[in-house]
């Protein structure tokens, strides 16, 4: 069975995935649809995010065994990752009518950190900005666009400081053992 016929299977346990983030959020409550379409997006926001980076660090030994059907994939995850994460603030400027919301506070440590999505913002434009110039930065690419693992942690500190959806459990340790996996899976690459 090819990764073909794996598919279907494999964007139903997305779906199932992302489903129960919806209900995990919902079960939190909230005071608005906009404030909680806001929580799900940054939550299927870093959910795609982290399975694209998971998977980068290995894309050649997964392209090789896959073929280029997952090579798709992941491409998709990281795009709907980053339409996602781009509309969690997005949201938030909308409701507060505040474009304030995307430049970073250096107000205290404090607040940099539990705004450090703010920062995360930039840095993942600039880590796809290194992938798509690719071809006139070649020997610098991949190290520009590894900055994606220092916006998954800025993403996961902001997460945990003031993420609403932080105070569930089950959201605190997936969200956390993500980030762990991405980094363990870039340093075992690295070590290889």
């Amino acid at each position: 069975m090819g990764l073909k016929d794996k598919m279907p299977y494999l964007l139903a346990a997305t779906v199932v995935l992302f489903s129960i983030l919806v209900a995990i959020a919902y079960s939190n409550g909230f005071s608005s649809f906009s404030g909680f379409l806001m929580r799900v997006f940054a939550l299927w926001g870093y959910t795609s995010m982290s399975i694209a980076t998971i998977s980068t660090p290995f894309i050649r030994e997964i392209r090789e065994y896959f073929g280029v059907v997952f090579l798709k994939l992941h491409h998709a995850f990281a795009a709907f990752g980053l339409v996602f994460i781009s509309l969690h603030p997005i949201t938030l400027a909308i409701r507060t009518s505040n474009l304030m919301i995307f430049i970073p506070s250096f107000g205290s440590w404090y607040s940099f950190w539990s705004l450090a999505g703010r920062p995360a913002l930039i840095i993942i434009y600039v880590a796809v900005a290194g992938f798509y110039l690719r071809r006139r930065i070649p020997d610098y690419w991949r190290q520009v666009h590894a900055l994606m693992y220092f916006a998954l942690f800025f993403g996961i500190v902001h997460g945990n400081l003031i993420g609403t959806d932080f105070n569930h459990p089950v959201i605190s340790v997936f969200f956390n053992l993500l980030f762990l996996i991405s980094i363990s899976a870039y340093i075992l690459k690295r070590r290889k």
